[in-house]
């Protein structure tokens, strides 16, 4: 008889797609809810574990919920059940759903999110935006000097094109009605940088390099201003649009080992969620 696949088998399945050690400081990837014993037969991934999804993944009979965005940031004092987070938390025990989730070292790893990010906009020579030797400190100095892994990526276009048709060249592979663009239209693109997410924090980062042009989320009225200084450009997709991708990523790769380690657990991508601004 096979032994059963629990939550700490998945835990470990998980740190071969985005090892642990790759988190930001600030960040709480792992486990956010539930037992490492319980079983699991069944999994979905989600871009966040809201309480809607954790709705849907607990009527899907799901065994554990995988999220980019963590359930918990920052230490809680109390947990009190008719909260928004306890709410969740009281849910996910009650019908034995875990709750893991893979942040900045999805982010961060090579071959994840942002490789995927850059790969759906067309880039080659793809080097880190802020590589790992810069954010290495304790566990992550294995990661750094094998030179694998960093935030953001830089990488080229196979031909020159301008601002305003990269642009709708992302909007068409996003599926995006509008976006925010600083930067002249007309303004000749090659060289590319990207950070899903929120990139505001890496505008340094994309300042010091050659690219022509920095794709990312939530940027910033004073990103614009730097940017028009340094005759630059920035396009803006949205927090949401860049990192939904992920919902595929972990399911795809999960499918893989599942099928490669011959295991009887299946994984389900959620596709419940939207961005929750309107462009009007």
């Amino acid at each position: 008889m096979e032994p059963m696949t629990i939550v700490n088998d998945i835990i470990a399945l998980m740190e071969s797609v985005a090892p642990q050690s790759l988190a930001e400081s600030w960040d709480n990837s792992g486990l956010q809810c539930g037992s490492r014993t319980w079983p699991v037969k069944h999994i979905v991934v989600a871009l966040d574990p809201s309480l809607s999804v954790v709705k849907t993944a607990c009527e899907k009979k799901a065994d554990l919920l995988i999220t980019h965005h963590p359930l918990i940031f920052q230490a809680i004092k109390n947990i009190i059940l008719d909260s928004p987070v306890g709410e969740i938390i009281d849910l996910s025990i009650r019908n034995r759903l875990a709750i893991f989730s893979a942040h900045t070292n999805l982010d961060s790893v090579k071959g994840g999110l942002n490789d995927l990010f850059a790969e759906k906009l067309g880039l080659r020579n793809l080097n880190f935006l802020e590589p790992a030797t810069e954010i290495a400190d304790g566990a992550h100095l294995l990661h750094a000097i094998e030179g694998q892994h960093g935030l953001g990526r830089v990488g080229e276009l196979a031909s020159p094109s301008s601002l305003g048709a990269l642009a709708e060249t992302i909007k068409k592979t996003f599926g995006l009605a509008t976006l925010k663009i600083s930067g002249s239209l007309n303004m000749p693109v090659k060289k590319i940088a990207v950070c899903t997410g929120s990139g505001s924090g890496l505008m340094k980062q994309f300042l010091s390099t050659d690219a022509d042009v920095y794709v990312s989320g939530d940027l910033k009225f004073h990103d614009a201003k730097d940017v028009e200084t340094h005759h630059r450009a920035l396009i803006d997709v949205g927090h949401f649009a860049s990192e939904q991708l992920m919902i595929d990523l972990i399911a795809g790769r999960l499918a893989t080992r599942f099928k490669e380690k011959d295991l009887d657990v299946t994984v389900e991508a959620l596709r419940v969620e939207s961005d929750p601004f309107q462009y009007i």
